[in-house]
C-alpha cells in the first residue's frame, strides 16, 4: 500500500491513471448488450487480467470497473439488486493488482446516472445525491483510496456527485467534465466556468476526459491554468472510433498518446490517463512521458533500498578529473566527436595533441544531433587505452531501455571508464533517420538516479551487484533555455539525484551564464562553461539556427559578418571566444572547448587563457 493519496498529491508528484477497461472488455468479447460493470462478478479473472496489464504498463492509479454501476443504469440490465456487490467487487479486483510493492492507489469510478436531473429533467437533486451516495458507499466498503468522476456533461449533476461523496467520506475526488473540441460541455458550459466551479466545490483534481482525441485537451489545459491553482488532470480518448471489419477501432496510436502526455506534463498537468479506446499499450507510452518529466524510474525511486547499501567510493577518489574538481582545481576538457566510420587514427592524433597541452579530459558526445557515429563507449575506451588520458563519456537515454542502460554502464565500468555525462539525447527527428525509434525510458534526471544507484552497489531492482561502480557523474545545463524556470527546476532535480558537476551549452552571452549561476552556484556543484570558437560566419549562422539549446546574439553574428575572408572570420571567432573566456573564467570551475570541424589546433590560444 502506498502513502495516503492526499499526502502524495500535496508532495507535488505527477500521476499516471490507467486506460479504458470497458474498451478492452469489448475487444475480448463482452459486447455492448451486456453490462461491462457486471463482469466484476461473472468474469472477475478477465477484469483482473486487464487491471494487471494496465499496471504492468505503468499505471499508478487503478480505476475500478464501475463507471456505470449506479442504480439507474444497472436497473436497465436487471442488476439493481447487485449494485453494492458489483461496486465492492470492482474495488477489490483493482486492489489485488497493487500487491507488487510499488506505489499505487485505487480510484472508485463513478459516471453520470444516465437520466436528466433538475432543472433539465424529473430527477431531483436529492434523488441524484442519493443514487451517487449509494454507489460511493459501496466503493468505499470495497477499499478505494479516492474517487474519480468522469464523463459528465451536466455541471449540476457532477455537483451532486461531489456533494454525495463528501457526505459519505472525506476521500479525495478527481472531477472531470467531457468537452467538445471547443471545450464546452453538451449543455454549452464554458471550460473556464466549469473548472472554476469544480475547484470551488472542493475537488482535489479537476480536468476533462474523453472528447474527440488528445489534441484539443492540450489547448484546454492552458485555459484551465488561468482560472485555477488546483491540480489538473487530462484523460483523452484515443480519437473518434471507426468501424473496421465490423469492429469499432480507435485510431490514435500509443506513440501519439505518449507525446500528448509529455506535452501535458510540460504544460503543468499533474495527472494523465486514458479514456475510451486506450489500452495498456497507450498507458505504457504515456508512462515514458512521466518518467522523462519526473524521473519516474521503476526499481529506483519506487522500491526501498536495502538497509545496508555500499557506501560507495568517495567522489574525490573516482577519477583524476573528479579529484581535481574536489580539490578546487580548474579543469579543461576538449570535445571530440566520434568518427562516422571505423578508422580512429585521426581522432587519436587529436587526443594526443590535447594531452601534450595539458587538457584534463576528452569529452565524447553520444550520437549528437541524432547522427549515427561510432559509440561513445567504444570511442572512450580507445582514447583512454591508446592516448592514456581520461575521457568524459556522454551517455544518452534516447537509444537504450532500462536494461540496456544498466548493461552498458556496467560494461563501461568494467572497461575502466570513470566519468559519465548523463544526457537525455537529441530526438531522432533532428537527424537523418527521423523515423527511427527513440526509447527515452528515462531522461537525464532518471539516468543520474541509475548511476547513483550503481555507485552504491545496487542494481535497478535494489539487488547487490558486488563491487560498486565508481562513476563521476555530470549533467548538461542550458543557461539560455527558452523556459528558464523549467530548466532551473530540472537542474535542481539533477543535483538532488546525484549530479556532481555540470557542463553548459556553448556560451556566447556571458550575462546569460551569470544569471544562471546565481541559481546554480548555491546548489554546490562545479559548473564548467562550454566554449565554441566560431570558425566562420556560416558556422555562426549554423550554431544560431540549427543547434538546439544554443543562442548566438545578433551582435555576435554582426561581428562575424564584418569580415569577408575566411581567415579574418576565423580570427574574429577566436577573439570572441577569448573575450568570453576572460569574462566567465572567474565564475566557473572549468572550460569545455569544442574544436570547430575537429581542428583542435585552433584551441591552442584558448587553453592558456583558461589556465
Amino acid at each position: 500500500m502506498a502513502t495516503d493519496f492526499a499526502e502524495a498529491l500535496k508532495s507535488g508528484q505527477c500521476f499516471l491513471f490507467d486506460g479504458s477497461t470497458p474498451t478492452v472488455l469489448y475487444e475480448r468479447g463482452v459486447y455492448i448488450n451486456r453490462s461491462f460493470d457486471e463482469a466484476n462478478l461473472s468474469s472477475p479473472e478477465l477484469v483482473r487480467s486487464i487491471h494487471e496489464e494496465f499496471r504492468a504498463g505503468g499505471a499508478q492509479i487503478m480505476t475500478t470497473n464501475t463507471w456505470a454501476a449506479n442504480q439507474m443504469k444497472l436497473q436497465g440490465y436487471g442488476l439493481k439488486e447487485q449494485l453494492a456487490e458489483i461496486n465492492r467487487s470492482g474495488a477489490r479486483l483493482a486492489r489485488e493488482v497493487l500487491q507488487d510493492g510499488a506505489p499505487g492507489w485505487v480510484a472508485g469510478a463513478i459516471g453520470p446516472l444516465g437520466v436528466r436531473i433538475e432543472p433539465w429533467g424529473p430527477t431531483s437533486f436529492d434523488e441524484a445525491q442519493g443514487y451517487f451516495a449509494e454507489q460511493a458507499q459501496a466503493l468505499l466498503e470495497g477499499g478505494v483510496d479516492l474517487f474519480v468522476l468522469e464523463g459528465f456533461a451536466d455541471l449540476n449533476e457532477i455537483h451532486q456527485a461531489i456533494l454525495a461523496i463528501k457526505k459519505v467520506c472525506g476521500l479525495p475526488i478527481a472531477a472531470m467534465m467531457t468537452p467538445n473540441d471547443e471545450g464546452q460541455t453538451l449543455y454549452g458550459t464554458e471550460p473556464e466556468w466549469y473548472i472554476r466551479k469544480l475547484t470551488d466545490w472542493g475537488a482535489a483534481l479537476v480536468g476533462v476526459n474523453g472528447g474527440s482525441g488528445p489534441a484539443p485537451l492540450l489547448d484546454l489545459l492552458k485555459r484551465f491554468k488561468t482560472v485555477t491553482d488546483c491540480p489538473l488532470i487530462l484523460q483523452p480518448s484515443a480519437g473518434l472510433p471507426r468501424m473496421v471489419d465490423g469492429r469499432l477501432l480507435y485510431m490514435a496510436s500509443p506513440e501519439y498518446l505518449g507525446e500528448f502526455a509529455r506535452q501535458a506534463f510540460q504544460l503543468g498537468a499533474r495527472a494523465v490517463g486514458g479514456d475510451a479506446g486506450t489500452s495498456a499499450a497507450h498507458i505504457r507510452a504515456m508512462r515514458g512521458a512521466l518518467r522523462q518529466e519526473r524521473a519516474f524510474v521503476e526499481g529506483i525511486s519506487e522500491r526501498a533500498e536495502p538497509e545496508t547499501p555500499h557506501p560507495g567510493v568517495p567522489t574525490a577518489e573516482r577519477s583524476a578529473f573528479s579529484r581535481k574538481l574536489a580539490a578546487g582545481g580548474f579543469v579543461i576538457t576538449v570535445e571530440l566527436v566520434p568518427p562516422k566510420g571505423t578508422s580512429t587514427d585521426k581522432m587519436v592524433e587529436k587526443a594526443e595533441h590535447c594531452r601534450l597541452r595539458g587538457v584534463d579530459a576528452i569529452n565524447i558526445p553520444d550520437g549528437p544531433r541524432a547522427m549515427a557515429r561510432m559509440s561513445a563507449l567504444a570511442t572512450a575506451v580507445i582514447i583512454q587505452r591508446r592516448v592514456g588520458m581520461e575521457t568524459l563519456m556522454h551517455f544518452a537515454c534516447r537509444d537504450r531501455n532500462l536494461l540496456g542502460i544498466q548493461s552498458d554502464l556496467l560494461g563501461a565500468a568494467a572497461l575502466g571508464l570513470q566519468n559519465v555525462l548523463a544526457i537525455t539525447g537529441d530526438p531522432p527527428k533532428l537527424g537523418p533517420y527521423p523515423t527511427a525509434t527513440a526509447v527515452f525510458d528515462v531522461d537525464a534526471i532518471g539516468l543520474v538516479n541509475i548511476v547513483s544507484q550503481l555507485n552504491r552497489g545496487l542494481d535497478l531492482g535494489g539487488s547487490d551487484i558486488g563491487i560498486p561502480t565508481r562513476f563521476c557523474v555530470g549533467v548538461g545545463a542550458n543557461p539560455v533555455a527558452v523556459d528558464m524556470d523549467r530548466e532551473m527546476q530540472r537542474f535542481r532535480y539533477k543535483v538532488e539525484a546525484g549530479a556532481e558537476w555540470a557542463i553548459t551549452q556553448p556560451i556566447f552571452d556571458a550575462d546569460a551564464l551569470f544569471h544562471f549561476l546565481e541559481f546554480a552556484t548555491p546548489l554546490g556543484i562545479p559548473i564548467i562553461a562550454g566554449i565554441w570558437p566560431l570558425k566562420s560566419l556560416r558556422n555562426a549562422e549554423f550554431m544560431a539556427n540549427e543547434v538546439p539549446g544554443v543562442r548566438v546574439p545578433p551582435e555576435i553574428l554582426a561581428r562575424m559578418a564584418r569580415w569577408t575572408s575566411a581567415g579574418d572570420q576565423l580570427k574574429e571567432g577566436i577573439a570572441i571566444a577569448q573575450e568570453t573566456i576572460a569574462k566567465v573564467r572567474p565564475s566557473v570551475r572549468g572550460l569545455q572547448l569544442s574544436a570547430p570541424l575537429g581542428q583542435v589546433e585552433l584551441l591552442d590560444s584558448l587553453m592558456g587563457i583558461g589556465r
